[in-house]
């Protein structure tokens, strides 16, 4: 008789190799929690809670020694952790890096530095985006029972947002609306830019003449759930970017877009899990009062800890 193996926990991928250049810094390390705690201190202990077994960092390789001394010496002792770097360098045989490229070639070429670290069912987020503990434990119970089902159907997920919960107090945002088939499998994202609630109504202003969005319209937030079996795909298609784009020193290939043009090709199924938690991030300066405060009205509601890894 064959044994089963027994399944091995998911494993959490965090893009953090951003420059941070609107912020001014490495918003990665900036705290919010009451007792200095990051972002990603939250991220890691949702998706600790959640079950996820390990935790991958995708950083740059000069920013490794202010990353281990200052976040990932608190995990140590509480969940296996790595780190893959993303190096601009780091091209497939037959490309060499254009003289005066010094901007990252983008999410999709984040998520494939950590392909020699990953052999498991895997989420991707961003460093800097806060996706509550719902978006955790709907994504762990996918990848644990959902993912490479015995009869098909989806393999990947993606959590989705309702869009009243992402809106910004600061200004207008751009967010990908996701549309759905009947099962709730992603068929494509559309991107609507200059988003911002007026007169009660959510307006897109992307196009003439506006567009109203509805609050329940679920977006992506860049919250994936993937198998290995993603990174060859992956791979092809950031070939086929270099191939029209090796020349631009500004151009990057992103995430999105690539699962979108997969889908098209049927080449890959998402199901969108749709989560009802407040998301938010830190992209400019002023946005980090409102994520401290966020987190002190989760504290003072017991959602988490006052001190998080006491």
């Amino acid at each position: 008789m064959i044994k089963s193996q027994k399944m091995k926990k998911p494993a959490l991928v965090i893009l953090a190799a951003g420059l941070g250049s609107r912020y001014g810094g490495l918003k990665q390390l900036e705290a919010i929690g009451p007792g200095g705690e990051t972002i990603i201190d939250y991220s890691v202990y949702d998706a600790m809670q959640a079950g996820y077994g390990r935790v991958v960092f995708v950083i740059k390789k000069e920013m490794e020694e202010a990353f281990r001394d200052r976040l990932l010496s608190r995990f140590e002792h509480r969940v296996e952790t790595a780190c893959a770097f993303q190096d601009l360098s780091d091209l497939p045989p037959g490309f060499t890096l254009p003289e005066g490229r010094e901007k990252p070639w983008g999410t999709t070429h984040a998520v494939l530095a950590a392909e020699g670290l990953v052999d498991e069912p895997f989420s991707v987020i961003n460093a800097d985006d806060f996706y509550g503990s719902d978006a955790y434990r709907q994504m762990a119970a996918f990848l644990n029972t959902g993912a490479n089902p015995p009869n098909g159907g989806n393999s990947h997920a993606m959590v989705g947002y309702r869009l009243a919960n992402t809106l910004s107090e600061h200004g207008t945002v751009s967010r990908g609306v996701c549309e759905t088939d009947e099962a709730g499998s992603l068929i494509t994202v559309v991107e609507h830019t200059k988003i911002s609630r007026e007169n009660g109504s959510i307006i897109s202003h992307a196009a003439q003449p506006p567009v109203e969005l509805k609050d329940n319209d679920l977006v992506s937030m860049n919250f994936w759930g993937f198998t290995p079996d993603l990174f060859p795909l992956l791979q092809d298609e950031f070939i086929s970017f270099l191939q029209k784009n090796s020349g631009e020193l500004t151009a990057e290939c992103y995430l999105p877009v690539v699962v979108n043009r997969l889908i098209r090709q049927k080449k890959v199924s998402v199901k969108v899990l749709d989560s009802t938690a407040d998301w938010f991030g830190i992209t400019y300066n002023q946005d980090r009062d409102a994520a401290r405060e966020n987190m002190l009205r989760k504290i003072r509601s017991g959602e988490y800890p006052r001190d998080l890894w006491a």
